[in-house]
């Protein structure tokens, strides 16, 4: 029996171990594929990735190839912009240099007609004065024979008494109309000037040599200087202008005698103090944009000088060297001030003797615009008024009172008769300007020099600073009549010979006093 049980037992064993083989077998089959769905499934998610993948890349690679296309046809378009721009400007200068070639040539066609005619004349001219030199020859010999005197004799005995008897008569003549004209003119003249003077009461502007700036405190002046002083450096290289960092407590001076410099060291210094970022870049950047800045400040104060005076219809480049001259001097005084205050003086006497009012403030308001100019043009300011005021083609009467005064140009209108006048005025208006001392000495001196340069002159004084001479004469030297021509010949010469501002009236002094004032 125990057999038995020991061969059932091990049966069952191994009947429970095929068991369990199978049961294992089947187990693993299901793992089996089950992982293999999962295999396959992960591969098509994966094929289903790659594919999604490749589509994007495909799109962003067509995106990259459309925006460089676009970029390369905007360059192509922006480059045949510029060539047409390019081409234009060649067939203008072409243009402009063809019209100047003919022009040149029609002008060596007229030079060379003239040149002929010239040649034509003098030969005829030549030929009359051979012939008339000939009929003089025949009736000087004559006359010698009649008059039984030289030619030279007759001639200095004749034009010896004609001399003196004209002189003496053109002396009356003189004196009698001067002093006719002084009854009518003086009075009506003095009044309106008087008139005039007392109602215009502008402000003087001197300038001076130094711009302050001040500062929050007293250590913003070592930010300025920089390590090593390079801030400073820097300021005065790109301004021009030169930095004065001394005790001043909280100030910085900026000197320069040129005021657009100096206003544009001063805008960029304090740009650069309420920044508080002060180097050598940042300078540069503020001062540059300054500049930009000054531009349109010159035409805004071009506008409101325009506007201050009554004056319309300037041309826009004319209106920015108006706002020019409100950083340009004259004796110290500024040629913008003194721009409108000639204008409001012309103005005003032209409407006190109903002459063309507009007219004149327009020539007052441009006579000096040539010193608005810098010195990149060449020559003396007249010749500038005139160069800029024909380039923007303002009248001839406009042009005409911008060169009188200079150049021995007269005036060829009342208003501009007026404008000399009120020139001259806001000139010598006392505190108006500042002379150097030293020019001041040298003309005084010069005014003494031509006064006792003339025979009869015993003692002279400048005086009045200038503006007036007194010349003292010897009284058995000159007559009356010789005093008044004499007060004629040195104001005259002061006139050809030295150059000032308003006018000098010379006085000669004898038994009585004959009065020039030098224009």
């Amino acid at each position: 029996m125990q057999g038995v049980w020991l061969i059932l037992d091990s049966l069952i064993a191994v009947l429970a171990l095929l068991a369990g083989f199978f049961l294992h077998k089947v187990v693993s089959e299901r793992k089996v594929g089950e992982a293999t769905v999962r295999a396959e499934r992960i591969v098509q998610d994966a094929a289903r990735e790659a594919d999604n993948r490749r589509k994007t890349a495909e799109l962003e690679a067509r995106e990259l190839a459309l925006k460089a296309r676009a970029t390369l046809e905007e360059e192509s378009r922006r480059r045949e912009r510029e060539i047409q721009q390019i081409e234009q400007r060649v067939l203008a200068r072409e243009e402009e240099l063809s019209r100047k070639l003919d022009q040149m040539e029609r002008r060596l066609d007229e030079t060379t007609a003239k040149e002929r005619e010239l040649v034509g004349r003098e030969k005829a001219a030549g030929e009359k004065e051979t012939r008339l030199a000939t009929a003089l020859e025949e009736q000087r010999r004559k006359l010698e024979t009649i008059a039984g005197l030289t030619a030279e004799e007759a001639k200095r005995q004749l034009l010896a008494g004609m001399e003196q008897e004209a002189r003496r008569e053109a002396q009356l003549v003189a004196m009698r109309l001067e002093e006719e004209a002084r009854e009518t003119a003086d009075v009506k003249a003095k009044e309106v000037l008087a008139t005039t003077i007392q109602r215009l009461a502008p402000d003087y502007t001197v300038e001076t040599a130094v711009s302050v700036v001040d500062l929050p405190s007293d250590d913003m002046k070592g930010r300025i200087i920089g390590r090593e002083g390079r801030n400073i450096r820097a300021l005065e290289l790109h301004t021009g202008v030169d930095l004065i960092v001394d005790d001043t407590p909280e100030a910085v001076l900026i000197s320069a005698y040129d005021p657009y410099r100096r206003e544009i060291a001063r805008r960029a210094l304090q740009v650069l103090i309420a920044d508080g970022r002060i180097h050598p870049a940042r300078i540069e950047e503020v001062v540059e944009k300054v500049k930009k800045e000054m531009e349109l400040h010159l035409k805004e104060e071009g506008e409101k000088a325009c506007f201050e005076v009554g004056v319309h219809g300037l041309h826009p480049e004319l209106v920015r060297l108006v706002g020019r001259m409100k950083f340009r001097t004259s004796y110290g005084q500024n040629c913008l001030q003194h721009s409108k205050e000639v204008a409001w003086l012309a103005g005003m006497m032209a409407a006190e003797i109903r002459a063309d009012v507009k007219l004149a403030k327009r020539m007052g308001l441009l006579h000096d615009i040539g010193k608005a100019l810098t010195h990149e043009q060449e020559g003396s300011h007249p010749e500038l008024s005139l160069q800029v005021l024909t380039k923007y083609h303002e009248s001839p009467a406009v042009i005409n009172a911008a060169l009188c005064g200079h150049e021995n140009v007269e005036p060829e209108t009342i208003e501009a008769v007026l404008v000399e006048a009120a020139d001259g005025i806001s000139a010598a208006r006392p505190g108006a300007r500042r002379d150097v001392l030293e020019s001041y000495i040298k003309r005084l001196a010069k005014l003494e020099e031509i006064a006792l340069s003339y025979k009869g002159v015993e003692m002279c004084y400048a005086i009045q600073a200038g503006r007036e001479l007194r010349v003292m004469t010897k009284a058995d030297v000159l007559s009356d009549f010789d005093a008044h021509q004499l007060a004629k010949d040195i104001s005259k010469r002061i006139e050809a010979e030295m150059q000032y501002p308003g006018h000098i009236k010379v006085v000669v002094i004898r038994e009585t006093r004959a009065v020039e004032v030098a224009k």
